[in-house]
């Protein structure tokens, strides 16, 4: 119903389920993710790269930034956090 409400969002969830496709057919390939802990890694990186996709960021480059600056940053500074998510940084 929220489609009626705000005409940006897309009818359909067929460009997500395209974007899931490579790790659907992968899973099998990827023992690791057996474990939680795996599972919860490999969501996690990639939500990173197909949200940094969707924000026409390239995911290399997002993720060298990321690992650049994160572990020196006061994990409880939440502005800081909200400037790295991939709709507020312009990568060169």
């Amino acid at each position: 119903m929220r489609f009626l409400e705000d005409g940006r969002i897309e009818l359909d969830n067929n460009r997500a389920e395209r974007i899931i496709k490579q790790f659907v057919i992968g899973r099998k390939n990827w023992f690791f993710t057996n474990a939680p802990k795996g599972a919860r890694a490999s969501a996690t990186i990639y939500s990173i790269i197909e949200t940094a996709r969707e924000n026409r960021l390239n995911p290399y480059a997002y993720l060298n930034l990321l690992f650049e600056i994160l572990p020196n940053l006061d994990s409880r500074d939440d502005a800081t956090h909200e400037a790295l998510l991939p709709w507020n940084v312009k990568l060169p």
